[in-house]
Formats: structure tokens, C-alpha cells, sequence
């Protein structure tokens, strides 16, 4: 395991670039992203350890970063202050773009993986946007009407955008449709509406009929392989699993285990059963939602359980909340890289920790 201090700057968001495995931008904030400056730092992976290329400081929090698809020296970041700000490495100190629309703290930023042309951005302010790096103002608004801690475009379709928020519901927006059809809104799901057959954790609150509390969502991913799945996750510490083609049979996996609030999850870009999840209980934990099995869950003796998902694995190295986690597109299928309020970004394997 490889470590950087990120000395004075609590980590929020960690990105690997997608055009060089070398290369890695740590969003952080000083004081826990309370109050003060927030830093971007851009790391590389060296045969001595990882070294510091470049740093950039900025006047509020930075809770998120998107590396830009056409331009391998430039990063996104999401500041408190509900700025976005464009940086390039090969320009010192200030931005090379900076937009700013949201009225509250802007939380996820993402660039558009198929157009590459635009980005989307979400904030406490309910609402995301889409921008055109070339352009000073939004392309477009979307009103979600409560606290929207994650947006992100499809990678299988350029005009498919969805969010997760604080009133427990996924959103799938597909911009191709008229704007006076419900702001381009196609698909909402009650994320905690219904219970998949798969053993839950006793600790687990649940209602009658299997229905859940709602509880605020904080992040969620594509799969990068099956167009329709996506992943949610969020204050109840459950991980599940959708189908937008059949939104309502609910979720297709529930995975527990996590003991404090899901803050990240990602899909691997390798595998197409396996995720990745950063928790406030200072763990990241590998997962396999049971796709890859060629034969169908059992359920279990209860009649509910089932082995269709469950967890691989852990790393357990941070001392604070873990915030950000994201996979090495190169190379081997298991390097990953997680960030927290520790101080710290630690490059590991999730290999070595499988079945610990």
C-alpha cells in the first residue's frame, strides 16, 4: 500500500485520470469542510512513493473532482461557495474557467463519458446543471427540490443524467426529451421502498412489509457494463442494486455490512459484478452483487436470504470518515485509491484484502 499526507486538508473526493495510470487529483478541505481554504492536489505514482506535481488552493471547501475527457491536464472541481472551477497544470495558481450558479454548496461534479463535451454538477441548492466547458453560463437546470448529494451521466448514453438525494429517491432525467415534459424527468424510484430477497443484517431497521425509513442517499454509480443497473447508497448503510427498465420491482440487491453512512460507491471498471464502497465507519469494502454466477440464488433457510450478493472483502487502514474511492482504469483489475478525513490517500490492491 502506497500513502500520501495530505498535511492541514481533509480528503473528499479521490480521481484516477483517464489518460495516464500515473496520475491521480485528491479534492480536500481544510477543518473537515467546515470552514476554510480547500486544496486540489494532483499526485503521481512514482517508484519512490507518490510525489506531489501540482497543488491548487481555493478560497472555500472542494467536496468533488471530474477529470475532463478531452484535455489530460485539466480538472473539475465542486467548491462550497457554489463555484466550479476548471484547472489546468500547465497554468500556476488560478483557473482557467470558473462558473457559478448554485446558490449553495455544490457537492458532485462529472463529466460527460460519451459526449465528453459536457458536464453536470449537484448541489445542497436542489438542483443539478449541465455545462458546457466552452460556454460562461448552464445549458440546462434540472429542479430536484431537495439536497442532491450526486449526479452523474450515463456512460453508455449522452443524454441520460441521474441523481440521488436527500429525499431517498434515484432520478433519471434524459435530455432528449422535451423540457416542458416534467424538466426532462423519466424515472423516479423510491429508493427505500421495498425489500430484495437477501439476508439483512438484524441491526437493520426495516418497516412492515419489508419497506425501509427513508433516508437521505449520498452517492450512487453506473455499472460500466449492464446499461440499465445502477447503485445507490447512503445513511442506512444499505448498498442496493436497480433495473431502471423495471423501477418497480424494487431493488435487485440489498447488501448490509457497513456499520455508518455509505459516502461513495463505485463500479469496477473491470469486472461487471463487483463495486466499491467508502463508509464513515473509516472502511472501504469490495462487493459482488452475484451476476457473474451462472446458477440462481438459493435462498436461504428462512426463505428470505439468498447468496446472490455479498461482501469480499475490506481495507480497514484509515483513522477518520473515508470519503472518496475510485479504481485504476489500467493495468491489473484491482488497484484502487481512497481518500478521508485522515489526511490521507492510501493506493492499495483490493485483492490483498479479499477475504480477510
Amino acid at each position: 500500500m502506497l500513502e500520501y499526507r495530505t498535511q492541514g486538508f481533509n480528503g473528499y473526493a479521490v480521481k484516477y485520470s483517464p489518460f495516464f495510470d500515473s496520475r491521480i487529483a485528491v479534492a480536500s478541505s481544510q477543518h473537515f469542510g467546515l470552514v476554510g481554504n480547500g486544496r486540489l492536489y494532483v499526485l503521481g505514482l512514482t517508484p519512490k512513493g507518490i510525489v506531489a506535481e501540482k497543488w491548487f488552493d481555493t478560497q472555500d471547501s472542494l467536496f468533488d473532482l471530474a477529470w475532463s475527457e478531452t484535455h489530460e491536464n485539466q480538472v473539475l472541481v465542486a467548491a462550497g461557495d457554489g463555484s466550479i472551477k476548471l484547472f489546468d497544470m500547465g497554468i500556476d495558481e488560478f483557473p482557467v474557467q470558473s462558473w457559478k450558479e448554485h446558490m449553495r454548496e455544490v457537492f458532485a461534479v462529472h463529466w460527460n463519458l460519451v459526449s465528453k463535451d459536457t458536464f453536470c454538477s449537484s448541489s445542497w441548492d436542489g438542483t443539478i446543471r449541465v455545462w458546457n466547458p466552452t460556454r460562461p453560463t448552464s445549458l440546462v437546470t434540472l429542479p430536484i427540490h431537495s439536497c442532491t448529494y450526486s449526479a452523474s451521466f450515463s456512460p453508455h448514453s449522452p443524454s441520460l443524467l441521474s441523481s440521488v438525494s436527500s429525499d431517498s429517491h434515484f432520478r433519471l432525467f434524459d435530455l432528449r426529451t422535451p423540457a416542458s415534459a416534467s424538466n426532462h424527468l423519466v424515472l423516479t424510484i423510491p429508493i427505500h421502498s421495498a425489500q430484495a430477497p437477501t439476508q439483512l443484517s438484524s441491526t437493520q431497521p426495516s418497516g412492515p412489509a419489508g419497506h425501509f425509513p427513508p433516508n437521505e442517499a449520498l452517492t450512487h454509480d453506473w455499472n460500466k457494463y449492464r446499461s440499465s443497473i445502477v447503485a445507490t447508497a447512503g445513511v442506512d448503510r444499505l448498498i442496493r442494486t436497480f433495473d431502471v427498465r423495471a423501477p418497480g420491482q424494487g431493488p435487485l440487491v440489498i447488501l448490509p455490512g457497513h456499520d455508518y453512512a455509505v459516502r461513495r460507491l463505485t463500479w469496477s471498471p473491470h469486472l461487471s459484478d463487483t463495486l466499491l464502497s467508502a463508509s464513515y465507519d473509516m472502511t472501504c469494502r469490495v462487493w459482488t452483487d452475484g451476476s457473474a454466477k451462472a446458477e440462481p440464488p438459493r435462498a436461504g433457510s428462512d426463505g428470505i436470504g439468498g447468496e446472490q450478493g455479498r461482501e469480499l472483502g475490506r481495507m480497514g487502514r484509515h483513522t477518520e470518515f473515508v470519503c472518496g474511492v475510485d479504481w485504476c482504469l489500467f493495468g491489473s483489475e484491482g488497484w484502487v485509491a481512497s481518500t478521508g478525513w485522515d489526511e490521507r490517500l492510501c493506493v492499495w490492491d483490493v485483492r490483498e484484502f479479499m477475504a480477510q
